[in-house]
């Protein structure tokens, strides 16, 4: 490296630490939101410069001579060699789903300081980390899925496990982001055309490159002019009542729409569907990103919330639990998330050309949505913090001004009615969930750039719609893994069935997955404390278990590969996340404070149930008790069974270090790649 270039490495890096120290020094003065966006920009570059490349060359050897499962078992369906570009759209829109978005926007509640460390330091020494060893691995061994590779490589027993918790752990995951994009489009036009729109264009898309007539570039035109449109044209739909009585769907209607979609996502060739639309949505979805980050930087906003706030104890009005684990476990995939590694170990790593593309894809995806994550941040904290708290505590609005204001964030229904009236709403009291303050807080910096008296609702309902977007694109792969899960599962009951080259088998399995998770989306539209809602608050928890397997699997195989001295770069993360994840477990199952574990809630709610004369009052809140108590035992299932995976991982680390087992690495045979296919690739 010349000099030049360390000195402008040296700059960038003086640079970061100062923007983390104004951010973390400065006590009582206004500070810029464009201090967060330096300091990730800079964490982005150090971290992927040095760290991915020492990551690629020294610990895990990437290696352009040998055939990737992609070209080695190329079949039309599942696996099919991918442009680069294409692969890096459809693995970023599969991991980015309402983590990086509301993730943030709901640890504000401790001010902006704790979340934007975590999102600094989780997603570039541990989420980049997490997913990039994923893809590799999976890259290695001809595409399997998370649960194969921890049967092989951990063994049999820890692998069942593995197969168990990861299949339920995933219907948990697509119900809950079924229901976030089923909330956000219901009776919601703009939202529908514009989703409506990407299906046919991704469509065409797919078959125009299958031909092999059309090149990436143009039907990358062609796919950008398709989605212009359908984000553009959704907005006149109001003038035009009735077309725009064909795009406005109540939330059954759109629950049974998404589990159509997501089966054939799921059963057609990953070419046809998945991959362009992905890859169409990551435009908008990166775009829509660097315009709030171009905003903050034309319009310099100031920081309204404190760098730290009296919520971190755990008395929070947004949620319950103290900063620490609950800032890691609320934030989730924009720092680190294990539902990232069953797309890295799913769609993506049956796609991807080359290894050395495994460093952009795996490690660049993951810092992309790191900086998702920082402006989901800015989001919610240059709002006035009165008015943040104002839409994520629920209540009656009275009570709800009285609480807020009380906690030291004055605020006045006056100013929530004016604030919903100029976002084109009835109300903006008990919007809690965080999309509807990312949506807010987006509409503002956007509508400051416009001097038009629309732009704020305008903003508002196109952020919206983007969030419906950006959360729809993980439900169509999230689907598809899910599918190859449950092969895995059912190939040991019945061997046709695990074979994913039959179309039967295929249509059987995917089939029985979206009735899954289908049954909890749909029962949670119809219920308030049914299906997936009643498992909501397990969310955060059961995510960040997955990457509790999945960095005891990485840590197994860079053992095996006789890399013991870099076992630091997948430890850490994994005894932080063990740390994390337990500690989080066993607050919500048995702290004593109602509002934070499931047990003392249920018997709170039995003990207020006794005193209500109302016959159906009382038992709606036994019913509540109920769903509490189910929820601490699904808890406690899957922390045992997890705990038995760390347990089963770490007795075979110790055989393995101490020399008393037998190495074996369970790789795919090392294939050369050809000339041919070297250049063409």
């Amino acid at each position: 490296m010349s000099l030049w270039k360390k000195l402008l490495w040296f700059a960038v890096s003086a640079l970061g630490v100062v923007a983390i120290a104004i951010l973390a020094l400065s006590r009582g003065e206004q500070i810029s939101a464009l201090w967060i966006i330096v300091a990730g920009l800079c964490a982005l570059s150090i971290s992927y410069r040095f760290y991915s490349k020492w990551l690629a060359t020294k610990v895990l050897m990437l290696n352009d001579g040998r055939t990737t499962p992609a070209v080695l078992q190329n079949d039309g369906k599942d696996f099919v060699p991918t442009n680069r570009w294409m692969v890096f759209g459809h693995h970023f829109a599969a991991i980015a789903g309402p983590g990086p978005l509301v993730g943030p926007v709901l640890a504000a509640q401790f001010g902006f300081l704790p979340g934007t460390l975590w999102i600094l330091i989780g997603a570039t020494l541990g989420g980049a980390v997490h997913d990039m060893i994923m893809l590799f691995a999976s890259i290695r061994r001809g595409g399997k899925t998370l649960g194969q590779m921890v049967k092989e490589e951990i063994g049999r027993g820890v692998g069942a496990l593995a197969l168990i918790s990861v299949l339920a752990i995933m219907i948990i995951l697509l119900a809950v982001l079924g229901l976030v994009v089923v909330q956000a489009l219901a009776e919601s036009p703009w939202g529908v055309f514009t989703i409506a729109t990407t299906i046919p264009v991704a469509l065409i898309m797919g078959i125009g490159l299958r031909t092999g007539k059309v090149n990436v570039l143009a039907v990358t035109i062609f796919g950008l002019l398709g989605l212009g449109f359908g984000v553009w044209g959704g907005q006149f739909l109001a003038d035009f009542p009735a077309i725009e009585a064909w795009f406005r769907y109540d939330q059954k209607w759109l629950a049974w729409a998404i589990m159509i979609y997501g089966l054939a996502a799921s059963i057609l060739p990953v070419w046809m569907l998945l991959t362009p639309r992905d890859y169409l949505s990551t435009f908008l979805k990166l775009g829509t990103v660097i315009m709030l980050a171009a905003a903050v930087v034309l319009i310099n906003p100031t920081l309204q919330m404190p760098a730290i706030t009296k919520f971190i104890d755990g008395s929070g009005l947004v949620f319950a639990g103290p900063v620490f684990p609950f800032v890691c476990i609320t934030i989730a995939c924009g720092a680190v998330s294990g539902f990232h590694s069953l797309i890295a170990s799913g769609t993506t790593p049956k796609m991807v050309r080359r290894e050395s593309r495994i460093r952009n894809i795996g490690y660049g995806a993951m810092v992309t949505e790191m900086m998702v994550a920082l402006t989901a941040m800015i989001a919610a904290c240059v709002l006035q913090p009165g008015e943040y708290f104002a839409i994520n505590t629920k209540g009656a609005p009275a009570e709800v001004v009285a609480k807020v204001s009380a906690a030291g964030f004055p605020v006045t229904e006056t100013e929530m009615h004016k604030l919903a009236t100029s976002l084109g709403e009835s109300t903006m009291f008990n919007r809690a969930g965080g999309a509807p303050t990312f949506a807010v807080g987006m509409a503002h910096m956007f509508a400051r750039v416009s001097a038009s008296p629309t732009a704020l609702g305008l903003w508002y309902h196109f952020a919206i719609m983007f969030e419906a977007l950006f959360i729809l694109t993980t439900i169509d792969a999230g689907t598809r893994v899910g599918r190859f899960l449950l092969q895995d599962f059912l190939g040991n009951l019945w061997r046709p069935l695990g074979n994913t080259r039959s179309w039967s088998a295929n249509v059987f399995s995917s089939v029985l997955l979206v009735a899954a998770w289908g049954w909890f989306l749909y029962m949670g539209v119809i219920d308030p404390l049914g299906g997936i809602n009643s498992l909501w608050p397990l969310f955060g928890l059961a995510n960040q278990l997955l990457s509790v397997v999945a960095l005891c699997l990485a840590t197994t195989i860079l053992i095996k590969m006789h890399k013991a001295k870099y076992l630091f770069v997948t430890v850490l993360p994994l005894a932080f996340m063990c740390v994390v994840t337990f500690s989080a477990g066993y607050l919500k199952v048995f702290s004593s404070d109602p509002r934070l574990g499931f047990l003392s809630g249920a018997r709170a709610l039995l003990r207020e149930a006794a005193g209500i004369a109302d016959p159906t009052k009382a038992a709606n809140l036994v019913r509540q008790a109920g769903v509490w108590r189910f929820d601490a035992f699904v808890a406690i299932f899957f922390l045992a069974l997890v705990l038995l995976i760390v347990i089963g991982s770490a007795k075979q680390w110790w055989q393995l270090l101490r020399g008393t087992k037998r190495v074996v690495l369970h790789e795919s045979e090392f294939v050369p790649i050809s000339a041919a296919q070297l250049a063409e690739f």
